[in-house]
């Protein structure tokens, strides 16, 4: 579990495919006490650590599931990742309910500065939009932010607008009109969708 609040970004080190579906990651990640086995939120992925190094290189290894539904198979040497460690009991919760499962990509549509804040708009399908709402909590490469607006018709849109901070510390900053990031809804719209569905007898 996580909170959406990014600690830093950070560099991969390698990128290499594993037979047909999968691949593993090499992030300069600086977290020095790392276990084995212990999860990494890595752009809004949920990620397990594999191989840790004492100054901080992590290994992660990628599953043809998550490669199918996220952008990290577009990962590549020197690029930067968000990086979020798991959530401890006595943390401050400043973000939102984040389970690092992506439920799919957005693709970035239009970035304009407004004087120091960025306004940036993403296209999503209506399957991702339905869930959203004005004001309400999305994670896009792994960052809690808020939804300024949500637009439905002709096209499926969501704007978020980011402070000088959160444009400065994370990737969000290397954007560029149709490149795409993971996105993942807030869980608890799953839920009351979930619950109010009509009762069917299994």
């Amino acid at each position: 579990m996580f909170t959406g609040i990014v600690s830093h970004k950070a560099p991969v080190q390698s990128f290499e495919k594993v037979g047909l579906e999968g691949a593993r990651v090499r992030i300069a990640t600086r977290y020095t006490d790392l276990e084995i086995g212990e999860s990494v939120c890595v752009n809004g992925v949920c990620l397990t650590a594999t191989e840790i190094t004492p100054s901080g290189d992590t290994l992660f290894f990628i599953g043809s599931e998550t490669l199918r539904k996220t952008n990290l198979g577009e990962l590549a040497v020197n690029r930067s990742v968000n990086l979020e460690r798991s959530l401890l009991a006595n943390t401050r919760l400043s973000g939102h309910w984040v389970q690092g499962h992506v439920d799919g990509i957005a693709t970035v549509h239009e970035i304009a500065d407004e004087g120091g804040t960025f306004r940036v708009v993403f296209a999503m399908s209506s399957d991702l939009v339905r869930y959203c709402v004005e004001k309400g909590s999305i994670t896009l490469n792994g960052v809690s932010l808020t939804l300024n607006s949500v637009i439905d018709e002709p096209q499926p849109l969501v704007i978020v607008h980011l402070i000088p901070h959160t444009w400065n510390e994370t990737n969000l900053s290397d954007l560029r009109v149709g490149d795409t990031v993971n996105v993942e809804i807030d869980i608890l719209s799953k839920y009351v969708e979930r619950l109010c569905l009509p009762y069917r007898a299994r």
